[in-house]
């Protein structure tokens, strides 16, 4: 919603500025060559066309897969090398409201360590950052807040140092198939929770 992909069933959702939405794996075609998704995953990301020369050649650095195979047909790419050239694509802008629907998969281990300094650049360059992850690890060290949702109410709201503990019990009852215990956390921190107290001014 924040995106602008789904309307709200009910009430507004108000920004204040542009979000970007980490991942463009929809828009791009297999049949399609490297090379021809890149200008396809841009154009999706809304970069302008006189732009487009200086973030093909960003893109194609990042994604480290050289001229022979950015001519072929995606699909005939591994698996590894899809992935970094849709993360190559997906990060080649810097969002003032960057939105991460989980963590985008890199490919091998050595495209990692890009992959990370590259995050790291986003996330520095970004205003705000929202990011939906089930890794309390990857949230740690990414976020500053988190808000955990269940069955689409609030659970809690706060700190990762606050919420962690809390999240990590519910996950090893749902582990060990203790599923009243699990709610038991649920309900607990939910009577707790206090909806904040939000004023709207209008210009």
């Amino acid at each position: 919603m924040l995106a602008g992909i789904e309307a709200p069933t009910a009430g507004e959702v108000l920004v204040g500025g542009q979000p970007s939405l980490l991942g463009v794996s929809a828009a791009l075609q297999p049949k399609l060559t490297g090379m021809e998704n890149i200008r396809l995953g841009l154009l999706a990301m809304g970069v302008p066309r006189n732009e487009m020369p200086r973030f093909i050649d960003e893109v194609t650095e990042l994604s480290s897969l050289g001229e022979e195979a950015l001519t072929r047909p995606m699909n005939t790419y591994s698996s590894g090398m899809s992935a970094r050239l849709t993360f190559a694509i997906a990060t080649s802008r810097n969002p003032e409201i960057l939105m991460i629907d989980e963590a985008l998969g890199t490919g091998d281990a050595t495209f990692a360590r890009t992959a990370k300094k590259r995050m790291g650049e986003l996330l520095e360059n970004s205003g705000t950052v929202f990011m939906v992850s089930h890794s309390a690890k990857t949230l740690r060290r990414t976020c500053k807040k988190a808000i955990w949702l269940h069955d689409g109410e609030i659970v809690m709201e706060g700190s990762l140092s606050e919420l962690s503990p809390q999240y990590a019990r519910w996950g090893k009852h749902i582990t060990e198939k203790d599923f009243d215990k699990a709610q038991e956390v649920i309900d607990y921190n939910k009577r707790d929770y206090r909806k904040p107290d939000i004023v709207l001014q209008r210009g």
